[in-house]
């Protein structure tokens, strides 16, 4: 049986964190392909890109295998960073968007990998690799997230926004945040301790400076009442963030996974997103195990659902589908999972046709979560739509 009261915490990271400058970096080389690659004359479902990116002191390292059209230079790669660079705000001594050193190692996908991957005679499109993948949805926000990782994003969205216009000229680029929720009969009341970590490009500011500027974000960001006397709060608890980015702590892409999906509210298969073209079903099956989640509790089945795919390397169906209702639900679990399959393709080939994902849309994902976030009209974060409800409904006969 669950627990009622207690208290759970989740944190975030802001785009200038070393690890999601090279997330940032590795979308943006998936988002050229797509967006470069049809003018070039290329079907997108034949473009391939798995992207790794290396962030040190003016220094970034881009590595992998892609396949795409010629057009597709080092040069622009190179140049597609630093524009990414350049917009998430860093021209710093130790970490410059015109100055760093930019090393492009990418080349072609390996034949073995495709054979799996590709079409063949009557052979469907196959899986980009084995593993397991999570989808999450929950009642504790509108946006049906997990809340202590909805506002640990949030609060870092807002400081974001106050740097980049102008409103908030010491802050710098690279930011965390934290946060303890507190639940009560199992709904989430309060936050009893905040975290947050900020550059600050002014090194005479102190601690109570910087909370001094970022308490007001903090605070509109959360829930009204969250915040209140008992509240603990932890701003640059080391005292001094001057040096931040790649030049303060070395970068990849991949590392922050967690704070990618739900927080550690929910299981993770361990593979990445970022950097990684849609038939890895790394990405495109944990987005298509959200897409379901949110459906199921927005159809009203369930309070919480988590949703489990496994693939193999090669092979288009999924191996297993699995629904956990967490004793909330108002379905059967085992007629559930069977009316998934039922409602949606979860082949690779079917996830991405469904969700459309063969087209540049993954750079905005790269910070900030790539769950919880409004469908945008360019097709962005489709796997947040909930169109599914009446299909899901009728499949399970309710």
């Amino acid at each position: 049986m669950s627990r009622s009261n207690y208290v759970f915490t989740s944190e975030s990271v802001a785009e200038g964190h070393p690890d999601k400058v090279c997330d940032r970096i590795s979308d943006e080389v998936v988002d050229a392909f797509f967006r470069l690659g049809p003018e070039a004359g290329w079907d997108p479902s034949h473009l391939r890109v798995a992207c790794e990116t290396l962030a040190t002191t003016n220094r970034v390292v881009i590595a992998g295998e892609t396949r795409g059209p010629e057009t597709i230079t080092r040069d622009l790669i190179a140049h597609v960073a630093r524009l990414a660079i350049r917009d998430i705000g860093y021209e710093q001594e130790g970490f410059h968007w015109e100055k760093a050193q930019i090393d492009v190692h990418l080349h072609a996908q390996s034949a073995d990998i495709a054979i799996g991957v590709d079409t063949a005679g009557n052979k469907d499109e196959g899986a980009g690799d084995q593993g397991i993948m999570f989808g999450y949805a929950c009642r504790e926000t509108p946006e049906l997230m997990p809340a202590p990782l909805y506002y640990s994003h949030k609060i870092l969205k807002l400081l974001a926004e106050a740097r980049k216009s102008g409103r908030e000229k010491a802050l710098g680029p690279d930011a965390k945040s934290q946060v303890t929720v507190r639940y009560e009969n199992g709904k989430a009341v309060g936050a009893t301790q905040i975290v947050l970590s900020t550059q600050h490009l002014d090194e005479n500011l102190t601690s109570s400076d910087v909370r001094a500027i970022v308490e007001p974000y903090i605070v509109a960001a959360l829930p009204d009442g969250w915040v209140n006397r008992e509240t603990v709060w932890h701003v640059n608890p080391t005292g001094k963030f001057v040096i931040g980015g790649p030049d303060g702590d070395c970068g990849l892409t991949g590392r922050k996974i967690i704070v990618d999906t739900y927080g550690g509210a929910a299981p993770h298969g361990g593979g990445a997103f970022s950097g990684k073209d849609p038939t890895k079903v790394d990405r495109s099956a944990a987005y298509a195990a959200r897409y379901l989640a949110k459906n199921v509790v927005a159809a009203d089945l369930a309070d919480r659902c988590t949703i489990q795919l496994a693939y193999a390397i090669g092979v288009s169906q999924p191996l297993a589908v699995y629904v956990d209702l967490h004793g909330t639900g108002r379905v059967d679990e085992a007629k559930l999972e069977t009316g998934l399959r039922a409602v949606m393709d979860l082949t690779p080939r079917g996830i991405r046709t469904h969700l459309k994902l063969n087209r540049p849309v993954y750079a905005r994902t790269s910070a900030y979560g790539h769950f919880g976030r409004a469908p945008e009209a360019d097709g962005g974060f489709s796997w947040e739509q909930i169109d599914l409800v009446h299909a899901i409904r009728t499949a399970v006969g309710q």
